[in-house]
């Protein structure tokens, strides 16, 4: 329904065809220039501008955290003032282009060294999870001095956390496929409780499922009958549609598929909050 003026309707008085209705509030342009501390109006999205595109504006907060907001009129405040964000005018010029990114959306750091490894890990399920959290976060991991290791299944998950010994400098944390409600990954999970390992994961039956299938130009992945290997079954149906038969082959179809990852965008939702979750888990300063 539109937006109803009672005061000021045909039931209110004679009808004025010059209008009448009070002229919209009008308020300060500021440049949405990268590092400008903001914060949007009615919400948690507040921090300095990382970058502007299409009507959106990047908000970095002091979590380390990218959030996005529509730029609306009044939306946001800027030293305490209530104001329009708006492009800047010579984006283009010196000192004003927007920062580079890093695969994972954050903002490249030029320069930057790799940070001597922490004691903390992050460990995935196989090889393949592996390569994709390195093709798409592996920036980030290096800097921060976070390694990636591989349990090679999770059969023994609770005995690995034993091994590893996690403690207040010595986090760890667990990313699982097909963590799903009374699946094997779930029940596993939920027999380790320590207050340093976080265990976090996605719903998909294997990795390759966490990768959006537009990447390789297909709308959706085909349905496996259970009982049948995940893998065979994605490469023999749709291996022979990408114009080579080869990619029937797992090894070289998975090769194929990560080769056409190139952000974090082309991996679904559930995959990325699952990472970033460990990732600041595991780069969280120690406990008191």
């Amino acid at each position: 329904m539109g937006e109803r003026f009672y005061g000021n309707g045909i039931l209110s008085g004679p009808i004025d065809l010059d209008g009448g209705r009070p002229a919209p509030q009008v308020f300060p342009k500021v440049e949405a220039r990268p590092g400008l501390e903001v914060a949007e109006r009615g919400t948690n999205v507040a921090g300095v501008v990382v970058s502007l595109a299409k009507g959106l504006v990047t908000v970095r907060g002091t979590d380390g955290r990218d959030r996005v907001a529509k730029l609306r009129e009044g939306s946001f405040t800027v030293a305490g003032k209530q104001v329009t964000l708006v492009a800047p005018r010579n984006p283009a010029g010196a000192g004003s282009s927007a920062p580079a990114r890093t695969a994972s959306g954050s903002v490249a750091v030029a320069g930057a060294k790799a940070r001597i490894a922490r004691a903390s890990r992050i460990l995935v399920e196989g090889v393949h999870d592996a390569e994709l959290v390195e093709k798409v976060w592996g920036d980030d991991l290096r800097i921060e001095g976070v390694v990636v290791e591989v349990l090679d299944g999770a059969d023994n998950l609770a005995e690995v956390v034993r091994s590893f010994g996690p403690s207040t400098n010595r986090r760890l944390g667990i990313l699982l496929d097909h963590l799903v409600d009374h699946s094997k990954e779930t029940r596993m999970a939920q027999a380790v409780d320590h207050p340093d390992v976080l265990i976090t994961g996605h719903p998909y039956v294997d990795i390759w499922a966490a990768i959006k299938p537009s990447v390789i130009g297909i709308a959706a992945w085909p349905e496996i009958p259970k009982g049948q290997s995940w893998k065979d079954g994605i490469c023999a149906r749709v291996g022979p549609s990408l114009g080579a038969g080869a990619d029937t082959d797992p090894r070289l179809f998975w090769k194929r598929l990560v080769g056409s990852v190139t952000t974090w965008t082309d991996l679904e939702p559930p995959l990325v909050g699952a990472v970033e979750q460990l990732i600041d888990f595991v780069t969280e300063p120690p406990r008191a």
